[in-house]
């Protein structure tokens, strides 16, 4: 069998596996001529036609077909290929028409008829495979729904197209699933609108029982390349502000702790700047003082009074008391030096 056939007939078996259910192993009716033919041409029957019908297959003959073996006349010199048909017919499987108690057999097309469609509902309700020769068999055949025919053309066994009436209802039952598959489609898509319509009206009832104003609808992040992971970024150091440029000032508190030491260090050097140090470093003690009692609103003993506007207009400035401050510091440097 050729490639080319061969992809043809596979394709049709199934779509009638598909349509009408057929299914391996395939049932095939079996007449009485086509195992002649069979003989004639020395054909392997079984092999051929489960090449053709690409799956195993489960040969059955009526008892009328057989009968027409029994009763055929070979010509002079084929009384052996007589012999060979009887042997391949009871190879297959006997299939009972109720023909048997008549004195002559039915023909093949009546008694095939009666066996694959008994009620002429047009139907092939048990899924059969007709092989044969006969074409008024063929023809009868065709108007059954659902019927693969099979026969031998010079040695080379043929399966037919689907007939108009197997095509038509796989062109309508095609068309049935296809409506059901839109049906439950928009069924799900008028479902789903319900649904998403009653779950906003019970969004839109309870907010108006709490009294709360509707949120604004989420934004749609926009599609681009996401940024790196924040995780895995190095962190940024703090620059430290420098002393003397453009950092921040340091406090009053923390500027007169370091003139005081800067005062002791002096002090200890030369001990003849002891004066001038103790000094400045009462200066720096009084101006302190004020400056913390100016800036928390209170004197420095314990009992908080007010001062008369006299007394807080002579009490010297901050500013005053830092540079008598570092003139202190000054020339107890240079005095340490010398």
């Amino acid at each position: 069998m050729r490639g080319k056939r061969s992809k043809q007939y596979r394709k049709l078996m199934h779509a009638y596996a598909l349509t009408f259910h057929f299914r391996a192993p395939y049932q095939v009716l079996l007449s009485s001529t086509l195992i002649r033919d069979a003989a004639r041409f020395k054909m392997q029957l079984g092999h051929m036609l489960s090449n053709t019908l690409h799956g195993e297959i489960k040969p059955m003959i009526t008892q009328c077909c057989i009968r027409h073996l029994y009763d055929a006349v070979p010509e002079p010199g084929q009384e052996r290929d007589k012999e060979q048909w009887i042997e391949v017919a009871k190879q297959a499987e006997r299939r009972r028409c109720g023909h048997h108690e008549l004195e002559t057999p039915l023909s093949e097309l009546e008694c095939i008829k009666s066996v694959l469609d008994p009620k002429g509902s047009g139907t092939n309700k048990h899924r059969y495979v007709v092989a044969t020769q006969d074409r008024d068999v063929r023809a009868a055949m065709r108007e059954v729904a659902g019927v693969p025919l099979v026969y031998i053309n010079r040695s080379v066994m043929v399966m037919e197209p689907m007939a108009g009436r197997s095509a038509e209802v796989r062109e309508a039952e095609e068309k049935s699933k296809v409506r059901a598959g839109l049906k439950s489609r928009r069924g799900a898509e008028v479902s789903g609108e319900k649904r998403k319509a009653t779950e906003d009206d019970d969004g839109d009832e309870e907010m108006k029982d709490e009294g709360e104003a509707p949120t604004a609808p989420k934004r749609k992040k926009p599609k681009g390349p996401s940024g790196p992971n924040p995780l895995s970024m190095k962190k940024s150091k703090k620059e430290k502000p420098q002393e003397g440029g453009g950092g921040e000032k340091k406090s009053h508190g923390r500027q007169v702790e370091d003139e005081r030491s800067v005062i002791r260090k002096a002090a200890k050097q030369d001990p003849q700047a002891g004066e001038k140090t103790l000094s400045a470093e009462a200066a720096l003690g009084e101006g302190g003082a004020s400056a913390d009692a100016a800036a928390n609103g209170t004197s420095g003993n314990k009992r908080t009074r007010k001062r008369k506007p006299k007394e807080a207009a002579s009490a010297p400035s901050d500013e005053a008391v830092a540079a008598a401050v570092r003139t202190a510091i000054s020339d107890a440097r240079y005095d340490i030096e010398d």
